[in-house]
């Protein structure tokens, strides 16, 4: 039997709209709720939530029953830590702080098996090919991981041709926070500069035919980076959901 087919990979790859929430609550219960809510895919941040590979592994038996794809961001560029998450039964991965066609390199051959990549062969005592149920997975897992760098600095920007050009990245993601910080805007992230940036960034990624990818809570700027040609669009934060609900409920008169 082969690796499942990633409906993900495949919707980036013809250039269809796919729209998601960001997960930093490490939560199954969370994750079940967002992934029946009619999202594309659900994304489970451990990069600023938590590295917690038994965590995970509960999220993603959550969103198993979900119509939702699960995407890892994984908290850095470092092999032993994909192939954790990769064995785990995750065909998506993004990956912070990527800032030349190096690290995109060294990311796309962490998650791809030999001759390919340097992933390790751990078959039989994986999640990701069923515990040696899938015994084709060793020859078909490579077609179907999906990896998603993210460029969020100046520094990347400037490599961002040879970023794209990267064979086995299927995704680039503009970091907008980290972005707006690196290039000297903490305290102004929605500084025209910044926005610019992030506009011409997503232009030259779309040009280069990879998927582009962003997040913004602003309904406007989603619309706009639509129009611009991102496809993998994150809508919200699962934590800003929960806090500005409870804060509502809280503030009620009665």
């Amino acid at each position: 039997m082969a690796a499942p087919k990633n409906h993900l990979k495949a919707a980036l790859a013809a250039g269809k709209m796919q729209r998601g929430l960001w997960m930093n609550m490490c939560s199954e219960v969370t994750a079940e709720i967002a992934g029946n809510a009619g999202f594309d895919w659900c994304l489970l941040d451990h990069e600023h939530g938590p590295y917690d590979p038994q965590l995970m592994r509960r999220q993603l038996i959550a969103l198993e029953g979900t119509p939702a794809h699960a995407v890892a961001r994984v908290p850095s560029n470092e092999a032993w830590i994909l192939k954790q998450v990769l064995d785990l039964g995750v065909q998506s991965v993004l990956v912070p702080m990527v800032d030349t066609a190096e690290e995109a390199e060294a990311v796309v051959r962490a998650c791809l098996y030999p001759p390919a990549g340097i992933r390790g062969m751990g078959v039989t005592s994986t999640r990701a090919a069923d515990f040696g149920g899938y015994s084709d997975y060793p020859a078909t897992a490579n077609a179907q991981i999906c990896v998603m760098v993210q460029a969020e600095s100046a520094r990347a920007l400037e490599n961002l041709e040879a970023i794209c050009a990267t064979d086995g990245v299927d995704c680039v993601f503009i970091g907008p926070a980290d972005l707006a910080a690196d290039m000297g805007y903490t305290h102004d992230l929605g500084n025209k500069v910044v926005m610019d940036a992030i506009d011409d960034a997503i232009t030259r990624i779309v040009a280069s035919g990879k998927a582009a990818g962003i997040i913004t809570l602003d309904p406007e700027r989603q619309s706009h980076y639509a129009k611009l040609g991102v496809t993998f669009l994150g809508m919200n934060v699962e934590t800003s959901v929960y806090a500005d609900g409870v804060r509502a409920i809280a503030k009620r008169s009665l």
